[in-house]
């Protein structure tokens, strides 16, 4: 018998999208999901899961939507209006709940990941409608109270009905405008759990292993696009160090540091592979470019042997397709590894002006590590104190505190 709890959250974006898509309405279409999970729990314990789980509760669901359509008429008038015009927009006949259930949470992606929404609404969306987190739990991935989010979420449904955004996927001439916006949200559900921005861990895994499902189904439903391919190779290829990058205490373990044998291998044959189908076929995005210096690291026997003129020459690739300070931080990391301490601190010093890398914790601790590298321990211990003040997570205090004592005792 298959376990119930894997069908549940394997069926429930796909049933949830396809009732959003029939009737146009996210409320009711939650609603409706839990109530056919609910029956499901009651039944399948007793009777089996049935051959065919997600027409079952398709099925379910529909009964119960027009349960709540007959006890609510005004809900009813408004949805036979939503629906008429999805219709008239999609030229498509909605989902046959009796065979196998149609998998439409391509469109579900799109609209929670829409521009009309504020960005810190769509994550939280995307969590709760294609991830299946509960409103508690999303709060938690956020860390905020659980009151503050619930009201973030009910916001982003009320712009999707009141601005009317359609639940449908961009036609090919728009796809290329908003697939980095979907891709973007996944990514930034993926980067939080990787280095959590505030909190007592460094790493949110919880976060992470979401965001990866969520990029696989991407790639199932978006099989040619390539930076689908590359986001979910990064991914993979980043979180294959996980085991390796926290000690005994949870404080940071550099790349330098890091026991490779933990790495996983199979994680990470699986993203290489990815990242040929990534800059196979056209020219290079942002993620592939991403994925194929994540690859380099994970390839590499230990920081010595790392290809640094190669990672260096992609990210030259990356910041002509991404011009923004934290790809000039990554790129100055690389020289210094390439070309000594003195000339990674060089670049980083030309990037002091810029306003996103005022108080980034990441940028002031590379340039503590470098001036410790340099032996320029004065100042080493100052940018040590700056970058521990903006620190987030609980980890990431402690490994700075650790260096910072490191430096002063090799003060005169």
């Amino acid at each position: 018998m298959r376990d119930v709890e894997a069908v549940f959250r394997e069926e429930r974006g796909r049933l949830l999208a396809a009732l959003v898509r029939r009737f146009g309405d996210l409320d009711l279409a939650e609603e409706v999901t839990s109530d056919a999970i609910e029956a499901a729990l009651k039944h399948w314990p007793v009777e089996g899961v049935p051959p065919k789980p997600g027409a079952w509760l398709m099925t379910t669901a529909r009964r119960k939507a027009v349960d709540r359509l007959r006890r609510d008429r005004a809900l009813a008038a408004r949805l036979a209006v939503l629906q008429v015009e999805a219709e008239r927009a999609a030229h498509a006949p909605p989902p046959d709940a009796d065979g196998d259930l149609p998998d439409e949470r391509l469109q579900l992606f799109f609209t929670c990941a829409h521009p009309a929404l504020p960005p810190e609404d769509r994550g939280a969306l995307t969590l709760r409608c294609l991830a299946g987190l509960t409103t508690p739990e999303v709060a938690r991935a956020y860390l905020v109270p659980v009151q503050t989010m619930a009201k973030r979420i009910v916001r982003a449904k009320k712009k999707i009905r009141e601005a009317r955004i359609p639940f449908r996927v961009p036609g090919a001439d728009e796809l290329p405008e908003r697939l980095p916006g979907v891709l973007q949200v996944v990514y930034s559900i993926f980067t939080e759990g990787y280095a959590a921005s505030s909190g007592p861990d460094l790493q949110r895994l919880d976060l992470t292993e979401e965001a990866i499902r969520l990029a696989r189904i991407l790639r199932r439903l978006l099989p040619a696009e390539r930076e689908v391919a590359g986001l979910l190779a990064l991914s993979l290829l980043i979180h294959a160090r996980r085991d390796a990058r926290t000690g005994p205490d949870g404080e940071p373990v550099l790349l330098d540091e890091q026991d490779r044998g933990r790495w996983d291998r199979a994680m990470i044959e699986e993203g290489s592979a990815l990242v040929v189908a990534a800059l196979s076929g056209g020219p290079p995005g942002v993620y592939g470019v991403q994925a194929a210096i994540a690859a380099l690291h994970d390839e590499a026997a230990d920081l010595a042997t790392t290809d640094w003129p190669q990672i260096v020459a992609l990210y030259d690739v990356l910041l002509a397709l991404d011009q923004s300070p934290v790809v000039a931080l990554n790129r100055a990391a690389a020289v210094a590894m390439r070309d000594g301490p003195e000339a990674g601190l060089t670049l980083l010093d030309e990037l002091a002006g810029e306003p996103r890398l005022r108080g980034y914790h990441p940028y002031l601790a590379a340039r503590a590590d470098l001036l410790h590298r340099l032996g320029r321990l004065p100042e080493a211990a100052a940018a040590y104190r700056v970058a521990l003040e903006a620190a987030g997570s609980e980890p990431e205090r402690a490994h700075l505190r650790r260096r910072l004592a490191a430096v002063e005792a090799r003060r005169p």
